[in-house]
């Protein structure tokens, strides 16, 4: 049964009205014109793109981009750096997208968009223009790398928002599909071209953005209209401030979370992480307690009374969280242990990696838009459900297989994997913007993005405690038995064994060989030649640590496999199809405008 809906007038333009369209005009489509809705379509598709690629090019790029500065970030007091180039710009578009988005819809969704593109490439060329080395020029990368995640979160915010205004209920599965396969693609994408770029310059990783930036800067602003209406409303100053810091400190904590503290393995008993973890969800606590009371709230808590809403971003973040879980074991898998394994020198790893990732890749992108587009007719339940079952069958797949696996085993669980997300994704996010009123698309659009990368943050907390937890248990006893075995003297074999195997995980993560500089420069020059150059090539680490990282592999993919299940289980309760009414709104009676069942099917 075909799925009814009172169009809005603000996502349905008067077609009895003259055409825009002067000579002179800036705007190159009109309003009116029924090619517009591909221009927004084709426009925010690209600065999703830009955006997400950017997220996950430098993930892949850090062995080049520290080498580029002269930066060892596996030094004693570099690890910061590490940390804060991987979570900063994830942090700064988790925090900042529903307050972007809730001003998207007071003051113009078009109009903060347009200042995403113009923001997020001005900081890309700053970014490639890095003067300095050392300390210095990672303090640059960063900063620059926090201003190029405003203008992210900007794009985040309201490109949903801007789809959702320009195509019909009918339509929107198919364009929202195409613009969060862009999303989730593009931090696969971004793998590879990372580790192209770099192979060549470390500057291009941040420079590729730059004309893509220029050209979708021009586009949308000659191009995009606003369609959504306005609302007249007071910027909610308290809640922007309490969520804000309440969302800094809780992924920040979780940031310095896994890094040692003291005689631990990892900081989550240091006093300043525990104090941001306990004030950051004080705080969240007292934001959602205000939010409930202010009258023009950025964070509409009413729209959690709408099941496919609530049941929609619950289902993302541990989406989010289970994927990018899987994206930084891959990449520690295959850098650090199987790659060098299979002969790859250690600095060829990131472009490799990138490759070899291709086949996930490549299913997400065929399934994504025609699940959308499915989706439409037939409701997002059953795709995103079964999407996530699939997902986590993928995890119970790479759980089982051994750490020198066979690749085409390996890339069949890949193809697995995006197929599922790609079932899921499209309709999950088509379901939650269709079932909100047209006044909150901005809001809703932004609390949907700060799930989607909150999730990305905590999974790097999540996934990496983990990880770190179940080396601890078996790599101590490992590594030490390695190194004596090759001649390295027993009070330093065991001191290295003793050191936290964070310093490990982010080699493997790194694809680097960390042994060298373990064992000492002096140390290996007076080991018999055959040993020193067993413990500096390229198998020796990455045999070391095959084990241990199996053992905290399973404990990974374990709590992800129960995130994708939680996950579906929680899509499965979304209820059937739906489209948010937009007549309802306009009841004169006065009463709350939360969405009827009057078009449910």
């Amino acid at each position: 049964m075909p799925v009814s809906s009172t169009p809005s007038s603000d996502s349905q333009p008067d077609r009895n009205r003259p055409a825009a369209r002067r000579r002179g005009s800036r705007f190159t489509v009109d309003r009116d014109h029924p090619g517009y809705k591909w221009v927004a379509l084709s426009n925010t598709t690209l600065g999703m793109l830009m955006a997400t690629v950017n997220s996950s090019i430098v993930i892949i790029s850090l062995p080049a981009i520290f080498r580029g500065i002269n930066l060892d970030p596996l030094a004693p007091g570099n690890v910061g750096y590490l940390l804060w180039m991987l979570m900063g710009f994830l942090l700064v578009t988790a925090v900042l997208v529903v307050s972007l988005g809730r001003l998207g819809d007071i003051y113009g969704r078009v109009r903060m968009y347009n200042a995403g593109f113009v923001v997020f490439t001005v900081a890309s060329i700053l970014l490639a223009l890095d003067p300095m080395k050392g300390s210095g020029g990672a303090l640059w990368l960063i900063g620059w790398r926090l201003i190029q995640g405003v203008g992210a979160a900007m794009l985040f915010a309201n490109s949903t928002a801007i789809l959702t205004d320009a195509f019909p209920a009918e339509r929107r599965g198919m364009a929202l599909g195409i613009n969060q396969v862009a999303a989730i693609a593009g931090s696969f994408i971004g793998l590879v071209a990372g580790g192209l770029l770099s192979e060549v310059d470390w500057r291009l990783v941040f420079f590729v953005s730059v004309p893509f930036g220029l050209i979708g800067t021009i586009w949308s602003y000659r191009s995009l209209h606003e369609l959504g209406a306005r609302q007249t409303a007071k910027i909610d100053w308290a809640g922007n401030v309490l969520f804000a810091v309440g969302l800094t400190a809780v992924l920040a904590a979780i940031t310095y979370g896994i890094q040692p503290y003291g005689s631990h393995t990892m900081g989550w008993l240091n006093p300043w992480v525990l104090g941001g973890l306990i004030g950051g969800i004080a705080l969240l606590i007292v934001f959602g307690l205000v939010e409930n009371r202010v009258s023009d709230p950025m964070f509409s808590m009413g729209l959690f009374k709408i099941k496919a809403f609530a049941a929609g971003n619950l289902a993302g973040l541990l989406s989010s969280i289970a994927r990018g879980g899987l994206q930084f074991m891959l990449i520690i898998w295959l850098q650090g242990i199987w790659l060098p394994l299979h002969g790859y020198d250690f600095e060829s790893t990131p472009l490799w990696a990138g490759i070899y990732l291709l086949p996930l890749t490549i299913a997400f992108l065929i399934v994504g838009p025609i699940s959308g587009a499915l989706s439409d007719r037939f409701g997002a339940r059953a795709f995103a459900t079964g999407g996530l079952l699939l997902v986590a069958l993928s995890f119970l797949g790479f759980l089982l297989l051994p750490v020198d696996f066979n690749y085409w085993a390996f890339a069949g669980l890949l193809v697995l994997n995006g197929i599922g997300s790609g079932l899921f994704s499209s309709p999950n996010t088509t379901a939650i913007m269709n079932s909100v009123p047209a006044s909150r698309r901005g809001s809703a659009s932004g609390m949907r993005a700060t799930f989607f990368n909150s999730g990305s943050s905590l999974s790097i907390g999540v996934f990496f405690s983990l990880m770190i937890a179940g080396l601890a248990a078996t790599l101590p006893q490992t590594l030490r038995g390695g190194l004596l075995a090759h001649s390295v003297p027993t009070g330093l074999a065991t001191d290295i064994s003793n050191r936290p195997p964070v310093g490990s995980l982010f080699a493997a993560f790194l694809g680097d060989n960390p042994i060298q500089n373990m064992v000492g420069a002096k140390t290996l020059a007076t080991l018999p030649a055959s040993d020193s150059a067993t413990l500096t090539g390229k198998e020796f680490f990455p045999r070391l640590i095959s084990q241990p990282f199996h053992h905290g592999l399973v404990i990974v993919f374990s709590m992800a496999i129960v995130m994708s299940l939680v996950g579906a289980g929680a899509s499965l309760l979304r209820g059937s199809k739906y489209v948010h009414n937009d007549a309802d709104e306009a009841r004169p009676d006065g009463q709350s405008t939360q969405p009827s069942l009057a078009n449910a099917h």
